[in-house]
Order: structure tokens, then sequence, then C-alpha cells
């Protein structure tokens, strides 16, 4: 089974939050970690990294907080958990640092990395606005909201 990590599902559900917000102020993590019930602290170091990738913009002092860089729209799952956990790779086989030592005799490799970028090509699709627009359907039929974007039996 393939899963989000719960970083990579905080730091959806944190833009998802900051998405909603009227107006494009910013929001401390810890409003965002209390409307979600996300521990503060590590909340903070996910909005932190979701920064530095500019992904969101950081304003400090008293009324400072954290807004979204961009619009919703453009802004896609894919960045924020490349972002959060880097590259995604569903096997072994390939990872940043190159194929393994089985490369050339390996019979799977292309078939798995066909499903790697459809998963990509997905989460790609996948923008935070999109995010918002779910959420809201969730939450009227009482689901819970956030959580759970991308749970696939491999």
């Amino acid at each position: 089974m393939l899963r989000l990590t719960k970083k990579a599902d905080y730091g959806l559900m944190a833009l998802k939050y900051l998405a909603e917000q009227t107006g494009g102020s910013a929001h401390s993590a810890k409003d965002i970690a209390e409307a979600y019930h996300i521990p503060p602290q590590l909340l903070a170091k996910i909005l932190q990294t979701l920064a530095k990738a500019g992904l969101l913009v950081s304003h400090a002092g008293t009324n400072g907080g954290y807004a979204l860089s961009r619009a919703a729209a453009e802004i896609s799952a894919f960045e924020v958990i490349r972002a959060i956990d880097g590259p995604l790779f569903i096997t072994s086989c390939i990872t940043i640092h190159g194929a393994c030592d089985l490369t050339s005799t390996c019979t799977i490799k292309e078939p798995l990395r066909k499903v790697n970028d459809s998963i990509k090509d997905l989460l790609s699709g996948i923008h935070i606005a999109d995010l918002v627009e779910a959420g809201d359907a969730e939450h009227v039929a009482g689901a819970p909201v956030g959580g759970g974007l991308v749970s696939i039996a491999v």
C-alpha cells in the first residue's frame, strides 16, 4: 500500500486551510494546528519547509504567519508532497542516485516506472483549489476533512 506520510498529509491540510481563508492574509501555524488538531511544533516545521520550497510566504511580526505564495489553483499536490517528502519513487529501483544493480536483468522496472509516472501525473493534476472544493463536499457529507488523499493498493 502506498500512503502519504503524516507530514505530507498535514502540509496539504495546511495549504487547504490557507486557501479557504478570504483576503489572502497570513495565518499562524497555531491557528492551522488548532483547526485540524495537528501537533503545533510539527506543523511549524512543515510550514517552514513549504516556505523554503516557495509554496508559502512567511510574514514575521505581530500579525505574521503564512500565506500561499501563488493562487491555490496553481499549487499542485505533487509540489507539496515533493517539498516535504522529497522525490516520489514507489520502488527502490529508480532513485535520485540512478538505477539499482539489477537494472540490466530486471523485468519489472519499466511497468513500475509507468506506475510511478502515473502517480506523479495524477498528483500533479490535483491542486490545492481542488482540495478546498473536495473538502466542502466531504464536510457536507459528514466525512472528516483532510487526510487520505492518496491510498493505493499495489
